[in-house]
């Protein structure tokens, strides 16, 4: 998550959180929290339309992991900072079931797709057989008129 929309959770300043963070830069290692580079930042506002702020802003905005927004709730100390870490906490959760969710889902569908490849497999095998026979020559039916009468 992005410096300004953490900010705008938490009720804050996106001045005062990163201020509160560079105050506490120890808590926030790489994988926790970065600054995006000046390209990154012009490829987000290309691609998001909601951070057209950040277009002219001359400072490149923090991007936080998981773990950094759960670490961020502990630098605030306020009590609405608590709540929604809470429910950012959950969120996460929830979108990490429905990753599960899909890969279960998605191995199902493999399965399932290997059991009507085994199905058309056979069939093509009947029906080749099927064709491979050879085709006895039928005896004609037919009235033969006797020339000698």
């Amino acid at each position: 998550m992005i410096d300004s929309d953490l900010a705008i959770l938490y009720g804050v300043f996106t001045k005062a959180l990163k201020q509160q963070v560079k105050r506490n830069i120890e808590r926030f290692p790489d994988d926790f929290m970065f600054e995006l580079s000046k390209i990154e930042k012009d490829e987000l506002v290309t691609n998001c339309d909601r951070l057209a702020m950040l277009k002219h802003s001359s400072v490149n905005p923090l991007a936080f992991t998981e773990q950094g927004v759960s670490i961020l709730s502990s630098v605030l100390h306020s009590e609405k900072a608590i709540q929604i870490n809470i429910e950012i906490m959950r969120a996460f959760a929830r979108y990490r079931a429905l990753l599960r969710e899909n890969e279960d889902m998605k191995k199902e569908i493999l399965k399932l797709d290997a059991k009507l490849n085994q199905a058309f497999k056979f069939l093509i095998a009947k029906i080749d057989a099927l064709h491979q026979k050879t085709i006895e020559p039928r005896k004609s039916i037919r009235y033969q008129f006797d020339k000698n009468k």
